[in-house]
């Protein structure tokens, strides 16, 4: 008898078997069904409410842009030079008008995603100007890398968007990528995306591509895509990013309002003082997305970390994050608006048992905290200087096991799985029973990545370590990619437009520069 092993198939047919193998399936938006961590009494979350106000009225806020002035000039706050100072019935006033939930809507319409209140989305990191590749080399990022992260991002079930610059495409100028990053977010996926909020005319340019997509009249009514306006904490507002919110709010877009918080460095070095800075930078946008246009969606955000007290790098993971990520959950809850935080942060150079770390509580605190768009889900690390494809993988596989705790606990088979007790007895095992047959396959979560075999058969099969089997898992995800299709007359028109806009912008030096 011939006991030598097979060999591997080879080609379109041992890739479509692997297909029929693999569920890329998008998971719904996660509806939560855990209580919430919520520190914060009643009266601590006035007393946090009423700081906030006290700076909104006394301390103002800096919108360093002549259309914002005049517009809260119109709206009745009082302005003196730069600085906004917003009475806490104006706001309260502007803040009720904000959608509390509403679909955010993908070109596949499987995808839809309901948002706010009790469901919650994960979306990739962004923004990174160097990975970590397939081969493990820290490196700049081409267009044909962030392809590639989309590719993944619509293959990993747990993901529930392809983000758009998830890594700096440095084969292109810069003054023409933000037309390239939101091609490849909607070609190389059919899920929801995020719109590239660099400048005003860049917003613009990647709504009129939505326009393209999607129609201007179903635009108009339904939200497609979601920008991100960054604060300069403290207290600041600046140009290019309130000119990218006006853009987003007045197609009725989502614009998450996000203070860049550095707990310590731009913030008071505590726990609670930076949530009531935090809470009123974040209300002061909010505010402005309903002067712009009243209802328009919007996202109460921040991006959070603190500083190490001793050479004032950002950390990742620490207990201070989660209590204030806690805290911002009750915030934006007590105000009625969806709210977004960040996930799976690292600051390790390696994808080790740092990153693992503190990826890990992040991932726990931001569930348990409640938060709805739970932003960079997926590759960061190093202080979000590189997005590691092994790390990417194995995020999303996490995001998928979170998913599946905060769905709670399943009663459907309980009579069922009790009458299988009688069944087996006393001594018996229940490996063979009817409802272990039926149910093996969702009664517990069994992750890819991870082994939990013994040492003995790990050894054998060549001790894959972690980060080597992810790279490995993402290499045949890639492998097995089909693309969604795209309408021929859309995506022909698309490419027109980016074509007529990269005549119209000076490429520059750009490519020069960064050279």
């Amino acid at each position: 008898m011939n006991t030598q092993a097979k060999p591997a198939r080879r080609g379109r047919g041992a890739r479509k078997a692997a297909r029929q193998i693999r569920d890329t399936t998008i998971l719904p938006a996660l509806k939560r069904n855990l209580p919430l961590t919520q520190p914060m009494s009643q009266e601590q979350i006035e007393r946090i409410d009423t700081a906030s106000m006290h700076i909104l009225e006394n301390v103002g806020v800096v919108f360093r842009d002549p259309v914002a002035l005049s517009d809260w000039r119109k709206a009745g706050a009082q302005v003196t030079g730069e600085t906004v100072y917003l009475d806490r019935g104006l706001v309260r006033e502007l803040i009720a008008t904000i959608p509390a939930s509403f679909t955010i809507h993908a070109r596949n319409p499987v995808n839809n995603l309901p948002f706010g209140n009790d469901h919650s989305i994960f979306v990739p990191m962004t923004g990174a100007p160097f990975l970590r590749d397939l081969d493990d080399v820290r490196r700049n990022p081409t267009l044909d890398d962030l392809a590639s992260f989309h590719k993944l991002s619509h293959m990993l079930p747990a993901l529930h968007s392809s983000a758009h610059h998830i890594v700096e495409p440095y084969d292109h100028p810069i003054s023409h990528r933000h037309l390239r990053i939101t091609y490849s977010s909607m070609k190389h996926s059919d899920k929801t995306f995020m719109g590239m909020t660099t400048s005003p005319k860049n917003a613009e340019d990647v709504l009129d591509m939505c326009e393209i997509l999607f129609g201007a009249e179903f635009m108009d009514t339904h939200p497609v895509v979601t920008g991100n306006c960054n604060g300069n904490s403290p207290l600041v507002w600046d140009e290019t990013m309130l000119g990218a919110l006006r853009a987003f709010s007045r197609r009725n877009q989502p614009i998450l309002c996000s203070p860049f918080v550095l707990g310590g460095a731009n913030t008071p070095a505590s726990v609670a003082p930076p949530v009531a800075q935090l809470n009123a930078e974040a209300l002061s946008a909010l505010a402005y997305t309903q002067v712009v246009r009243k209802g328009a969606p919007a996202i109460y955000g921040h991006y959070l970390s603190t500083v190490s007290m001793k050479s004032g790098a950002p950390m990742a993971g620490t207990p201070e994050i989660s209590l204030m990520n806690f805290m911002i959950g009750q915030m934006a809850r007590y105000y009625d608006v969806p709210w977004r935080t960040s996930n799976t942060l690292g600051g390790s150079k390696m994808f080790d048992a740092q990153a693992g770390y503190e990826s890990a509580t992040t991932l726990m605190a931001v569930m348990m905290a409640g938060a709805n768009y739970i932003w960079h889900s997926a590759g960061w690390n190093e202080a979000g200087m590189h997005c590691s494809m092994a790390k990417f993988v194995v995020d999303a596989e996490q995001c998928a096991m979170a998913y599946r705790m905060a769905e709670g606990i399943r009663w459907d088979d309980f009579d069922d799985a009790l009458a299988a007790v009688g069944d087996i007895g006393p001594g018996g095992h229940y490996l063979g029973h009817p409802h272990t047959l039926e149910n093996f396959q969702r009664a517990y979560f069994m992750p890819e990545l991870f082994d939990n075999n013994s040492i003995e058969q790990w050894q054998a099969e060549g001790s894959v370590e972690t980060p080597e089997r992810a790279r490995g898992f993402a290499r045949a995800l890639l492998n097995d990619y089909e693309e969604p299709r795209l309408d021929p007359a859309v995506n022909e028109a698309l490419l027109d437009y980016i074509a007529r806009r990269e005549r119209e912008i000076p490429a520059a030096d750009a490519l020069n520069q960064e050279l």
